[in-house]
């Protein structure tokens, strides 16, 4: 019986070509994997390790009103003595880094402009509170966690508003309110146009306005875009219809008071007469107002004036000539300006002197 021998040549052409284009594939496939993988990689980092990433976190704190959590993003720092080299205030109230004072940021687009001696710079672009702003931000690499790096700013994002407020000791930073003697530095002791020092975030808009018995005053925003910038605000405030009110009652009653005195020159008071002869014996001048004037008030640094206003006043009495002797009844209207100043007290309370004008002279009557 024969045996059959089994061949052990060389595969045929088919085979070799067929292993080879299934190594092909298998390559193939393995650098579509490494790509995939490369780029799942760097769209991670991209969205959640990159220096935009970083900076896209912060913005997203300050836009859910997570003031508290956007203060611990590494760089934000509150050392004062660190902000102060940057020329913020020593002084600085952190009363404006928390929820209730942050303004909406929507619209918010953040780019990478590149990176330069390890230093990345981030552009932002956005609305606060309906402005549309743009603010530059430097980052820098802060060490790893595991494969993945963490980042700082190298300058903090916080900035300073310098607030001067005209007329108001209270007042709203886009309606959290507070009173100018609890965050300035001095206290109660504070000289009314000394400017508060206020922390803020960057970027923001921060709108402050004066709503009070006293004054008031529409609004004036300032968009906060540039880290470690010191930004003045001044805000002159308006008397409110009730406040003038109050002053025209007083005013009045204060001319009111001073007609009831029986002299020709009521002491402190910016009405009178003055006469070349004398009073007839057994006589009193009697005096009654017959317009009172219309009250008015203007700035005067932290407090109020009452600019010249005309009033009139009356009086009834008799005269002997220093002539004759002769004795003659005298019933005239007084003409006289009232001006004066208005000062808001440290408890609330209102000061208010009435005078006449510089120069002003009661009537005369021969």
């Amino acid at each position: 019986m024969m045996q059959g021998r089994v061949s052990r040549g060389r595969a045929s052409p088919r085979a070799r070509s067929s292993l080879r284009a299934d190594l092909t594939l298998l390559a193939l496939v393995g650098v579509l994997l490494f790509a995939a993988i490369a780029a799942g990689g760097m769209s991670l980092y991209q969205q959640f390790y990159s220096p935009s990433a970083f900076v896209q976190r912060y913005l997203d704190l300050l836009s859910s009103g997570r003031a508290a959590e956007a203060l611990q993003v590494p760089g934000v720092s509150l050392d004062l003595a660190v902000l102060q080299d940057a020329g913020i205030d020593a002084s600085a109230s952190e009363a404006l880094l928390r929820r209730a004072a942050l303004s909406p940021l929507t619209d918010v687009t953040v780019t990478e402009k590149g990176e330069k001696d390890g230093l990345h710079q981030v552009v932002v672009d956005y609305r606060a509170g309906g402005v549309e702003g743009t603010s530059t931000f430097t980052v820098a690499q802060d060490g790893w966690v595991g494969v993945t790096p963490n980042w700082r700013f190298t300058e903090s994002p916080l900035a300073e508003i310098e607030l001067t407020v005209r007329g108001a000791d209270v007042f709203a930073v886009n309606g959290f309110a507070i009173d100018r003697r609890q965050v300035s530095v001095d206290g109660a002791e504070a000289a009314p146009l000394d400017p508060v020092h206020l922390l803020v975030f960057t970027p923001g808009r921060y709108s402050v306005t004066v709503d009070t018995a006293i004054a008031a005053s529409p609004g004036v925003s300032v968009l906060a875009d540039t880290a470690l910038a010191r930004t003045p605000v001044d805000v002159q405030t308006e008397p409110t219809e009730k406040f003038v009110g109050v002053v025209q009652q007083q005013v009045e009653q204060f001319l009111t008071d001073c007609a009831t005195q029986e002299v020709l020159q009521p002491t402190r008071c910016p009405f009178g007469l003055q006469l070349h002869n004398r009073l007839a014996p057994d006589t009193v001048p009697t005096w009654s107002i017959v317009t009172q004037p219309t009250v008015t008030l203007v700035p005067d640094g932290a407090n109020w004036a009452l600019p010249p206003t005309e009033a009139m006043a009356h009086i009834d009495v008799k005269i002997q000539s220093l002539f004759d002797g002769a004795v003659r009844e005298v019933s005239q209207d007084v003409p006289f300006r009232v001006n004066g100043t208005v000062t808001v007290l440290a408890d609330g309370s209102v000061s208010i002197r009435v005078g006449s004008p510089e120069g002003d002279q009661p009537a005369l009557e021969d």
